[in-house]
């Protein structure tokens, strides 16, 4: 395994040492680009224990509760991603499924159909049998803390010129996101070098998807889209995060230092 996995892994086995009579649950938080998802999946790949693994973006409200949302509060809410958009809820009944199945139940984990928009038929989900020795979730955003109000830092947030649209995201994360952020064992916070860093991960990670160079017209969609993301990215690694543990990664993924948040 990475370096990056192994490090998540020694995490894991203290969790579950202190918890023996359950699954641990450990969140792995970064930026987009990070290599949450693809070292979390790796480490259920393993299977030496038997973790199991969703991402929050296998959680996002579809597109019409996004517009119902959007409706309510500000448009900006139709683009999935920003803490709002997420169905908490299902992620936290699938936690409690999980924690508390016998060796025998199945468990289905929810997926996203990125495309239609909108989740995938409940028999196309994977099945988890039995109870995990942990649960891994990985998010962009988890352990994120409200972001003190400022003036529009991108020709995104030009468009909510009043602030409502941060500021009900600031409201998601002092309520749902927060209890849902409490109730993890462990959260590995993966801090990237620099926002510039985040952008070019975010564009390698559309070439890797699509198999090809993107367009130019593809290009201009991700520049735009990822400017939702950027207050509460750069909140995070300037230490806007609440998380157990903080690893340094370089723009090539590679650990550079960890460190214990954690209070003895």
């Amino acid at each position: 395994m990475s370096e990056l996995a192994n490090t998540i892994a020694r995490v894991i086995q203290e969790q579950r040492a202190r918890h023996p009579d359950r699954p641990a649950l450990i969140g792995v938080s970064g930026a987009q680009g990070s290599g949450k998802t693809t070292v979390c999946q790796s480490l259920v790949a393993a299977d030496a224990p038997r973790f199991t693994q969703f991402s929050i973006d296998d959680v996002y409200l579809d597109h019409v509760q996004r517009a119902e949302l959007a409706a309510r509060t500000h448009p900006l809410f139709v683009t999935r991603g920003p803490p709002g958009t997420h169905d908490i809820g299902l992620a936290r009944s699938t936690i409690d499924a999980l924690s508390t199945a016998g060796e025998t139940t199945e468990t289905p984990l929810p997926r996203f159909d990125k495309i239609k928009d909108v989740m995938k038929p409940r028999e196309a989900w994977p099945v988890f049998r039995g109870r995990p020795e942990a649960i891994l979730v990985d998010a962009w955003c988890l352990g994120a803390l409200p972001v003190p109000p400022s003036p529009p830092l991108n020709a995104i947030e030009e468009e909510d010129a009043h602030g409502v649209w941060r500021e009900t995201q600031n409201e998601f994360l002092r309520t749902t996101y927060a209890d849902w952020f409490a109730s993890f064992d462990a959260i590995i916070y993966l801090r990237a070098p620099s926002w510039d860093v985040v952008r070019r991960w975010r564009g390698q990670q559309e070439v890797t998807l699509r198999g090809r160079a993107l367009t130019a017209e593809e290009g201009a969609w991700i520049d735009r889209f990822i400017l939702h993301y950027e207050r509460i990215t750069r909140s995070m690694m300037d230490g806007g995060v609440f998380a157990d543990w903080i690893v340094r990664i370089d723009e090539q993924r590679r650990v550079v230092s960890v460190e214990s948040e954690q209070i003895t």
